[in-house]
C-alpha cells in the first residue's frame, strides 16, 4: 500500500467510509456462503502481512468456516501494509492469479488515498468469485462477524 494515510486504526475510515466497507460486506455475503472480514491494526507484527494475515485468519477464526470459504482483507494502517487470503476452499476454485488481481486493483485506489474506494472494490470482486463457487443458500447462516476488527 503506498501513500497510506498512517492513522491509527480506529481513525483510519471515516464513519461514512466504515459504513461503506461494512455495506459492500454485508452486500456480497447476501449472494454467498462465504465469508469477509476486513481487519485493520496499526502495526504489522513480524513485518510480513501476508504472514500476519494468516496469523490473523486463524484468531478470527475465519478458518472454521462450513465450506472453508472464509477471506481475510488486512491492512497495517500505520505500516502501509496490506494482504488478501482465502481459506483452503476458495483459493482452490480461483487460484493465485485471482488474489493478486485484487491487491492489484486495491493497490491502485490506495495509490490515490482512496482506502475506503478499494476495500469496496476488492469486498465487491472476492464477493463475486465466492457467489459464482459458493452461492447463497436457503439454510445459510452468517458465520462471522461483518464488522470491521480492530488491532492493536
Amino acid at each position: 500500500m503506498t501513500s497510506p494515510r498512517r492513522k491509527r486504526p480506529r481513525s483510519f475510515l471515516s464513519e461514512d467510509e466504515r459504513r461503506a466497507v461494512v455495506g459492500a460486506i454485508e452486500s456480497a455475503e447476501r449472494r454467498t456462503s462465504g465469508e469477509i472480514r476486513v481487519h485493520l491494526e496499526h502495526h504489522c507484527r513480524g513485518g510480513d502481512p501476508y504472514e500476519r494475515a494468516r496469523q490473523l485468519f486463524e484468531q478470527l477464526g475465519m478458518s472454521a468456516t462450513a465450506a472453508r470459504n472464509g477471506v481475510l482483507i488486512y491492512l497495517a494502517t500505520g505500516d502501509g501494509l496490506f494482504a488478501v487470503i482465502g481459506d483452503r476452499g476458495i483459493h482452490e476454485q480461483v487460484g493465485e492469479d485471482f488474489w493478486d488481481d485484487v491487491v492489484e486493483r486495491m493497490q491502485a485506489r490506495f495509490r490515490v488515498d482512496d482506502f475506503a474506494g478499494g476495500l469496496v472494490e476488492g469486498i465487491a470482486m472476492v464477493g463475486e468469485k465466492l457467489a459464482t463457487f459458493f452461492p447463497h443458500r436457503d439454510d445459510d447462516v452468517n458465520e462471522l462477524s461483518d464488522d470491521i476488527s480492530i488491532g492493536d
